[in-house]
């Protein structure tokens, strides 16, 4: 009997497949695999689509067999990292480059270009997104123009373009379908976010043609089929959401001012807005949240681009510790941070600056200062980033969240999270099951299978809350000398 439902995570470090019983909603399979990161150059960062391809295939047949083969699974869904993109070629499936991740920054000067040309205020208001090197627009652009012959070959339509997910739907269907959903669309700087369409005008101003591009879908509903080679019978796929967008799904944060945060790599924190759009004036992100049943809900999103991976820099480049887990006893180890700040601009900061040209600088050092001050300055960044995101929110006059559910592999560092509740003055919420973008992944597709009757069904488990602690003067005095260290590190940007 098919009655599991079967979650593709495809994420900026590993790819991993879950398999959910959509009663309890616990997983009863999984499987997982790495993704290599390649860096050709200073602020590039790209991902092979073969082998992201090779990995989703791997990790589905694995855990379907761990689930009990392929009749058990009615239906699958897909989340994936955002604005990440391939181009591939429609009749062969062939990528003609690596694909360009998310935190490249090649294209800062085509998006700079359009910045001092005036541009950014009219593609805000159309897509809700800032003009910067993190969408996939400009991506898409600079592989037309970089490839031989790709461009006259995009117009006539041989071409595919598309994010991670259009990439995977395109190979689980066997060549048959070039989709997308409309979360992923809505970060591309393509999309209007009221006609939920891509926009001839935005298509023109990034020298992007039509035919490349995917059809954009509801989150829920059916997206294509796979071809019964792959899996051994054919297995629908009916939900497709980017990870952030799934995560507030899985999270079960489906109301007006329901608030969540990812610390993955990078951290992405979302708010819930209700049916429409809002505009930012404080640079955050407005951004489809999901589309199901007949429904439209909207957020407000800021991007953090460096979380999980200033952990990975402290173990992998900088020798400060052996693994990661080690970070908190080595935080917990000092009374304070010394007075030292560390600004994890590796590629650029996000929100509320948006500065690409950024980069990580660490402040306040004496001679009393060691690597145990490095590692803390490194944990407390991302309660720091946190709080200037959601005073981005109350600037925006969004509800200001009196709790943050948060999920991530850096939640399980419960100094960090003592931490977030303090700087930020709120309460945080993680909950007992963890793998919130798969878990909204599955919910979509039960919903788009006619499986459940609505998404609105929070984690199971006892969730762990942290509240806060620290004075009042005590935040103050560490937020100053946060704002001084970032202020000094978007100056020798822009200088």
């Amino acid at each position: 009997m098919a009655d599991l439902i079967l979650a593709l995570d495809q994420g900026t470090t590993s790819t991993r497949a879950i398999v959910f019983d959509p009663v309890a909603w616990r997983p009863v399979a999984t499987a997982q695999m790495p993704l290599e990161q390649h860096f050709p150059h200073p602020g590039w960062v790209e991902h092979d689509a073969d082998e992201v391809w090779r990995a989703a295939l791997q990790v589905c047949r694995e855990a379907i067999d761990q689930a009990g083969g392929p009749d058990r699974i009615a239906t699958l869904g897909l989340t994936n990292q955002r604005e990440t993109t391939v181009l591939w070629e429609r009749a062969t499936g062939r990528p003609l480059h690596r694909a360009i991740v998310w935190q490249d920054r090649r294209t800062a000067a085509v998006t700079d270009a359009l910045k001092a040309g005036g541009h950014e205020p009219m593609i805000q208001a159309a897509t809700g997104l800032v003009l910067d090197p993190y969408f996939s627009a400009s991506k898409i652009a600079w592989l037309l123009d970089h490839i031989d012959g790709a461009r006259v070959r995009a117009e006539v339509g041989d071409l595919c373009a598309g994010t991670i997910d259009a990439w995977l739907m395109f190979k689980l269907t066997g060549g048959q379908c070039h989709v997308t959903d409309v979360t992923n669309a809505s970060r591309t700087s393509l999309f209007d976010l009221s006609t939920l369409s891509w926009r001839d005008d935005l298509l023109a101003l990034f020298n992007v043609p039509r035919a490349v591009l995917p059809e954009a879908l509801p989150s829920a509903g059916p997206f294509g089929e796979t071809p019964p080679e792959l899996f051994g019978q054919p297995i629908p796929i009916t939900g497709c959401a980017g990870d952030q967008q799934a995560a507030l799904v899985g999270h079960g944060a489906l109301t007006p001012g329901a608030t969540k945060i990812t610390y993955g790599t990078g951290a992405f924190l979302v708010a819930h807005t209700g049916d429409r759009p809002v505009a930012s004036t404080n640079r955050l992100l407005s951004t489809v949240a999901y589309q199901a049943g007949g429904q439209t809900a909207y957020a407000l999103e800021g991007s953090i681009f460096s979380a999980g991976s200033t952990v990975q820099w402290l173990r992998d480049a900088m020798g400060a510790v052996g693994h990661s887990r080690e970070t908190e006893a080595v935080a917990q180890a000092l009374s304070d941070n010394g007075g030292v700040y560390l600004v994890p601009g590796f590629t650029g900061l996000g929100a509320p600056f948006w500065e690409a040209e950024a980069r990580g600088a660490i402040f306040g050092l004496t001679r009393d200062a060691g690597p145990a001050h490095i590692v803390r300055a490194s944990l407390e960044a991302m309660a720091y980033q946190t709080r200037d995101l959601i005073d981005a929110l109350k600037a925006d006059s969004a509800p200001a969240p009196r709790r943050l559910r948060v999920d991530g592999g850096v939640t399980a560092n419960g100094w960090v999270m003592q931490f977030l509740a303090d700087i930020t003055d709120c309460e945080v919420e993680r909950p007992a099951y963890q793998e919130m973008t798969a878990l909204g992944a599955a919910r979509l597709a039960a919903l788009g299978a006619g499986l459940i009757d609505t998404l609105d069904q929070p984690p199971s488990g006892e969730p762990a809350l942290w509240s806060p602690s620290m004075t009042e003067a005590e935040r103050a005095r560490l937020l100053a000398g946060w704002d001084a260290a970032v202020a000094g590190c978007l100056a020798n940007a822009r200088a």
